[in-house]
């Protein structure tokens, strides 16, 4: 009798710090469904091993010994248009992901390593990667504010904080369980802010993707 369980999420770590790779692989590891099947510390290192089909997602620190985390996944990006990328870092570089090229920034999350980020936040992140959606820090979203002008400010709150929700990884059912809503409405929701956002169905281009990236484009610190 054939199994109808998901093949696991494969998963390559490339984190120089010891303790925080070992953290890593170990809460990943832990996890029903994710296979953790490399830990290296160095771009080098995660150049020989991640060859194309070895894993799903790979989790990078941007700050490398020998590299940069983002140089990186862009270069694996090219080789293996599937791989997941989900970026760490120790500073508040997420405005780093508007600067990815075109042609490989679907995909890609970002968690900042300071941040209160805990491990349901982390293994969403993952999961999210791997199926080519675009995952922010929820914590980072929640200190910043909509630029006067933009279209993101022409939301309404409720409009920007399920857009919120939505880059930071939840589902619409997760988004209506944490407002307390019916999934159907945030269905409206979601549609209505895509039409203000002028997000159309492309279907080259994840709609979510696409509302995470104008959501970390038309927002900054709040004053």
């Amino acid at each position: 009798m054939s199994s109808t369980t998901p093949p696991p999420v494969r998963v390559a770590v490339v984190e120089d710090q010891p303790l925080f790779r070992s953290m890593l692989q170990r809460t990943l590891g832990e996890t029903p469904g994710i296979d953790v099947v490399a830990a290296v510390a160095t771009a080098g290192e995660a150049a020989r091993v991640l060859r194309p089909g070895f894993a799903d997602v790979a989790v990078l620190d941007i700050d490398l010994p020998d590299g940069n985390g983002i140089a990186l996944g862009v270069t694996l990006r090219r080789s293996q248009p599937r791989l997941g990328v989900l970026l760490l870092s120790a500073h508040d570089a997420m405005d780093l992901l508007l600067d990815l090229p075109r042609d490989v920034a679907a995909g890609w999350g970002y968690l900042s390593k300071t941040s209160s980020t805990s491990e349901e936040v982390l293994v969403a992140a993952v999961r999210a990667a791997a199926v080519g959606e675009t995952v922010l820090d929820p914590e980072l979203l929640a200190r910043v504010t909509p630029r006067a002008g933009s279209a993101v400010s022409r939301l309404t709150d409720r409009q920007y904080e399920v857009l919120r929700l939505l880059a930071s990884g939840l589902s619409n059912a997760g988004i209506g369980h944490k407002l307390g809503i019916t999934e159907k409405s945030v269905q409206n929701h979601v549609n209505a802010l895509y039409a203000t956002l002028g997000i159309d169905a492309d279907p080259s281009r994840n709609p979510r993707v696409s509302a995470a990236l104008r959501l970390l484009e038309e927002t900054g610190p709040a004053v």
